[in-house]
């Protein structure tokens, strides 16, 4: 028998894997996931909207040497990736509950190495711009937790998001190294997703959709 959502709230509530409100180190954690959580100095990469973690776990299991963070705020979506990360004993794994906009009260500035967004909600209706991960806002926030350097991977299906993203991406003037491709199976960039594929992604393939690809990299900061 399925645990119910109220049994992985619990389990979630309990598990060292998991930050979230309520509990001490959430309050502590800015700037300190490295010294507080993972007890090394490592890179430190998230997967936004990670859901289930897939990409989390599977590239904790490639980068052993590498601290990886799964952002949601659905609880039960990250009990799955808890639980993979409890059984298998993964040290370089954590989850972060919460909302993708307030990413700077859980990291300081130039905190982070790395940024994934894997097969975001869309939001496609006009009046949702301003929730879709690759518009300005969230760009700005992603610049300031990022190290200089940092890159931010997009993979997604849809073609509306993938085209909105590039037009964005160009009008930023400090965006650099933007390389992409509408068809990540048939690329040169195929072996970037290290033989990762969340349950979405499976699906979409079987139903022949194309993957899309993107990467980039902020200029450094102004002051640094």
């Amino acid at each position: 028998m399925g645990r119910s959502k109220l049994d992985k709230f619990k389990d979630n509530e309990l598990s060292r894997y998991v930050v979230q409100p309520g509990k001490k180190i959430f309050e502590q954690i800015k700037g300190n996931w490295r010294n507080l959580y993972f007890k090394n100095e490592n890179d430190l990469v998230l997967e936004l909207a990670c859901g289930r973690g897939e990409y989390t776990i599977g590239l904790a299991r490639a980068f052993p040497d590498r601290n990886f963070i799964g952002v949601d705020i659905k609880g039960p979506r990250i009990w799955r990736g808890m639980k993979t990360a409890e059984e298998e004993k993964l040290i370089n794994t954590g989850f972060l509950r919460g909302h993708i906009q307030n990413l700077e009260a859980c990291f300081d500035d130039n905190e982070v190495d790395e940024i994934w967004i894997t097969f975001p909600d869309p939001r496609p209706k006009g009046r949702d711009e301003r929730r879709r991960l690759t518009h300005p806002r969230f760009l700005d926030i992603y610049r300031n937790i990022l190290k200089p350097g940092g890159q931010v991977r997009l993979k997604t299906d849809n073609h509306d998001l993938f085209e909105y993203s590039l037009e964005v991406l160009s009008s930023e003037g400090d965006v650099l190294d933007l390389v992409f491709t509408r068809d990540l199976y048939n690329s040169k960039y195929l072996a970037e997703h290290y033989g990762i594929q969340t349950n979405y992604e499976k699906r979409y393939l079987e139903e022949g959709t194309e993957i899309k690809y993107l990467k980039f990299r902020f200029n450094a900061h102004d002051g640094i």
